[in-house]
């Protein structure tokens, strides 16, 4: 969907499509509220905090929305001994899995199973002889910290690679000649939404409800949020 769609079905939504009142909506404004309704749709989605109670990959639903914003990276480890570190990618939103390979001195590289693991209960995992990592059973895990994905090894073998894949932030609008609300300089350039028109009518609701809020307008605040998630 084009960005001048966007607008037009924004300030239609508002009433403002004809309006010359002193609350006229401008450019950045409909891209900030675009932007961050699309964050809040996402993360709603992936928790299962929707109509429905769908959250991530429990339905074909959400896997067909959802799939655009699922990335692979090769992470950049490093060894600390006991456990191998990476950071994560800046457009980094929730964790989906770790790809581990693996090598020790006896054996051939191979493929290990990762379990996300509480940073709290770490030292529990380490010592437990059930629980901590294993070349042997093909078995590790990982903590997230920092900024950072934690793989533990234990001392037992090295990691040859990891992959993460996650699910990335959505990439923000950006209307040609409107001021940037997040540089505060003029875009150059149209970035338009990558969602599916279909999803991208629920987003505007989304952001039509933000607006409403904003310049406290109750009927377009409730017809909005309604609106957003009853066709989910």
């Amino acid at each position: 969907m084009l960005n001048s769609t966007i607008t037009v079905k924004v300030k239609q939504r508002l009433n403002k499509l004809d309006s010359q009142d002193y609350d006229n909506i401008t450019c950045w404004q409909i891209v900030e509220a675009f932007n961050k309704a699309q964050v809040e749709w996402t993360r709603r989605q992936l928790h299962g905090i929707n109509l429905v109670k769908e959250g991530d990959e429990q339905s074909t639903r959400r896997k067909d929305d959802l799939q655009i914003l699922l990335s692979t990276v090769q992470l950049n480890i490093t060894d600390k001994d006991y456990y191998y570190f990476g950071a994560l990618p800046e457009p980094y939103l929730q964790w989906k899995r770790v790809d581990v390979y693996a090598q020790k001195d006896c054996c051939n590289k191979r493929p290990m199973t990762v379990y996300l693991a509480e940073e709290g209960n770490l030292r529990i995992l380490l010592g437990d002889k059930a629980k901590q990592p294993s070349f042997e059973w093909g078995e590790t895990f990982a903590t997230l910290i920092g900024g950072n994905v934690n793989i533990y090894t234990n001392g037992d073998f090295n990691i040859e690679r990891a992959d993460l894949i996650y699910y990335r932030q959505p990439r923000k609008i950006q209307i040609e000649g409107c001021s940037d609300p997040y540089t505060n300089q003029q875009s150059t350039v149209n970035i338009t939404c990558e969602f599916k028109d279909d999803i991208i009518e629920l987003i505007i609701d989304e952001a039509v409800s933000i607006l409403a809020g904003d310049i406290e307008s109750g009927n377009q605040f409730s017809r909005g949020t309604e609106t957003a998630e009853r066709n989910n």
